[in-house]
């Protein structure tokens, strides 16, 4: 699971308009609007994924690496022997908890 980083997209500097538009004008307009929504789909796609991501359930040993996600991170394990907050979670339970990797490790939270 590779981690993409979201970049806020820079709100589009339109033309000014003239009195009377030109085919010009509209091309120009049409163009800077889709590159804009098209950052703002990407953003949206990246988010969407992560979400996906993280509302998967797992257990312990099939859990992610911490190190490639990186920190913050969120998803649940079905087998946690570990329910205290902040906790390293373990495996050898049947608590279903919920999970955030620090980019070291998985921690009960």
């Amino acid at each position: 699971m590779a981690r993409t980083t979201i970049t806020t997209p820079a709100a589009p500097s339109l033309p000014l308009g003239t009195e009377q538009y030109e085919r010009r004008y509209q091309d120009q307009f049409s163009n800077i609007l889709r590159l804009y929504f098209n950052e703002l789909t990407t953003v949206l796609s990246v988010l969407v994924n992560t979400y996906i991501t993280s509302s998967n359930i797992y257990t312990v040993a099939n859990l992610p690496d911490p190190a490639v996600v990186g920190a913050g991170i969120r998803t649940f394990v079905s087998d946690s022997s570990v329910t205290t907050f902040n906790a390293t979670v373990a495996a050898g339970g049947t608590n279903t908890v919920p999970v955030f990797s620090n980019g070291t490790n998985w921690k009960v939270g």
